[in-house]
């Protein structure tokens, strides 16, 4: 069996670094495309973004699969995208403190020139402990929070604030690993041994 290209649909530095963990050669495809709410159920939505970023590059590929995900941070079904200051990074901590969040990530496979598609979704369930207003201020004046939905990275230094975690640990980083695995293997990709 020939080995096919892999392209990540993505331009998440965290999304590379796992892919290239499992040992997958790949390149990037950086997508662009508006990540809106389009007042979908977080996993909809999850699902529906990393397919706008894989048909966002697929124009450019003749022969390939392609991998898109996205990944969103909910609590009680109200969504908590990557905030857009220091007051709305202040605000998601507040309201994910002492609470259990899910996170959501969408995966879209797609394989060309056939055209197959795999459409799924993981869920991780993560629990903060109660953070005080001064641990919160103290994470604001770090670069962390900005560029991650519900404004923590739980492989950094907001690590510290997750209590508990059901489900994958990479999914909550922004790529659910195990999933993934299982979906290529569909597409004839073998990872690993």
């Amino acid at each position: 069996m020939r080995t096919r290209r892999i392209i990540l649909a993505s331009s998440s530095p965290r999304r590379k670094r796992l892919l290239a963990m499992l040992g997958v050669k790949f390149s990037v495809l950086a997508p662009n495309i508006k990540e809106d709410t389009l007042h979908l159920s977080p996993e909809r939505l999850a699902t529906k973004l990393a397919e706008k970023k894989v048909y966002s590059v697929a124009g450019k590929i003749k022969n390939g699969i392609i991998i898109g995900v996205d990944t969103i941070v909910a609590i009680n079904n109200k969504i908590l995208g990557k905030p857009q200051s220091k007051k709305d990074a202040r605000k998601m901590l507040k309201l994910l403190s002492n609470k259990t969040h899910r996170v959501i990530s969408g995966l879209v496979i797609l394989a060309l020139p056939e055209n197959k598609v795999l459409k799924t979704h993981e869920i991780t369930k993560v629990t903060f402990r109660k953070l005080s207003s001064q641990e919160i201020e103290n994470y604001l004046k770090t670069n962390e929070p900005y560029d991650k939905a519900g404004a923590y990275g739980i492989q950094g230094i907001g690590g510290q604030f997750v209590k508990q975690i059901d489900g994958c640990y990479y999914n909550v980083v922004g790529l659910p690993i195990t999933k993934l695995i299982r979906a290529l293997k569909k597409f004839g990709v073998r990872i690993g041994t």
